[in-house]
């Protein structure tokens, strides 16, 4: 049996604590967004272990609101930065600003200094930009002016980007991908969801000089944001589910021996062991969201396309007979014997 090197088992009361937690945040949460579970579910396990976004759609599908209605349901700084070719890395982290007055430098810490940073359209920023910022993500801290300056926590990234337009665009290295711990592809609301964001436009839920709505206040603190994350670590991961994720991780990289030739043919790149590591995190926190201290193998199946689409690299060939990844992941689940 797997647990967590170092821990305990999640208690009775620990529990409870999460769940109670959990609840308050997606009822703030759902009072400003409406529909897109898929990307409530993805911010939330984000939230519990620590990980990073990438969203992926057409633009007007509430990615800002939803960032910025989850750091208000926790009561958490959130900063919103707009990626263009000539965004520099100094505008993310931050640069020394001269005082004529006092002849001194003094440090000026950028947006990325915020618990909740919105990267829009990062796919439009340089690559020496792209580059700053992941190097964030990676090592929660930045460095200005040869100082250290330690990211806050919680510390979370929603970096998007427009499946659209590609002109003057920087595609994100396969590399630099693999660093997401998820990304999640947003689609259409339906009918009836459509209907009910025009209800709450027209009763000003989403206008924030309008005192009068009735927001529910943020009363999840950042202590309890930090306590979900290490009640997260010791959800219990069974021997078996740790092997059912790395066997599915396997099979990527070895897919002509078990999906067919013509899906296997399309794969350029299996999954790292990112992917494994990315299960683990993730398939604990969707544990966790269910009321569950302990992991099932539906948990890890259900977070195959977001953790997957983006660390199973297509050739060429694939890409242009549109052949998606999640076509090639389902065949990969179907391969791999469940629990």
């Amino acid at each position: 049996m797997t647990v967590a090197v170092g821990s305990t088992r999640v208690t009775p009361q620990e529990l409870d604590r999460a769940r109670s937690i959990l609840a308050t945040i997606t009822e703030s949460y759902e009072h400003t967004v409406v529909g897109q579970d898929g990307l409530r579910s993805s911010l939330m396990i984000a939230l519990m272990t620590g990980g990073h976004i990438l969203l992926e759609s057409v633009p007007g599908l509430a990615k800002t609101t939803a960032a910025k209605a989850l750091a208000d349901a926790v009561s958490a700084s959130f900063k919103r930065i707009q990626c263009t070719p000539d965004l520099l890395p100094s505008d993310i982290i931050g640069s020394q600003v001269f005082d004529y007055a006092t002849s001194t430098f003094s440090t000026q810490l950028g947006p990325v200094h915020a618990n909740f940073v919105l990267l829009d359209e990062i796919n439009r920023s340089s690559a020496k930009t792209q580059s700053a910022m992941l190097e964030a993500m990676q090592e929660r801290q930045t460095t200005i002016g040869g100082e250290i300056f330690a990211l806050p926590h919680p510390f979370l990234v929603l970096a998007t980007q427009n499946p659209i337009e590609q002109e003057g665009t920087y595609h994100l290295p396969e590399a630099q991908l693999d660093r997401f711990l998820l990304k999640e592809v947003l689609d259409y609301p339906q009918f009836a969801e459509e209907i009910e964001i025009l209800a709450r436009l027209e009763a000003g839920v989403y206008d924030a000089a309008d005192e009068s709505t009735d927001v529910p206040p943020p009363t999840v603190s950042i202590d309890d944001v930090l306590f979900l994350q290490s009640v997260t670590k010791r959800v219990f991961l069974d021997e078996s589910i740790t092997n059912y994720i790395v066997s599915a991780v396997y099979v990527t990289r070895h897919a002509e021996q078990y999906i067919g030739a013509d899906l296997a043919g399309a794969i350029e790149y299996g999954a790292s062991p990112r992917a494994s590591i990315a299960f683990s995190k993730a398939a604990r926190a969707l544990a966790l969201l269910n009321g569950r201290d302990h992991v099932i193998p539906d948990d890890v199946k259900a977070l195959r396309h977001v953790v997957l689409r983006h660390r199973i690299i297509l050739n060429f060939e694939a890409i242009a007979d549109q052949i998606v990844p999640e076509t090639i992941i389902d065949a990969v689940f179907d391969a791999v014997q469940a629990p």
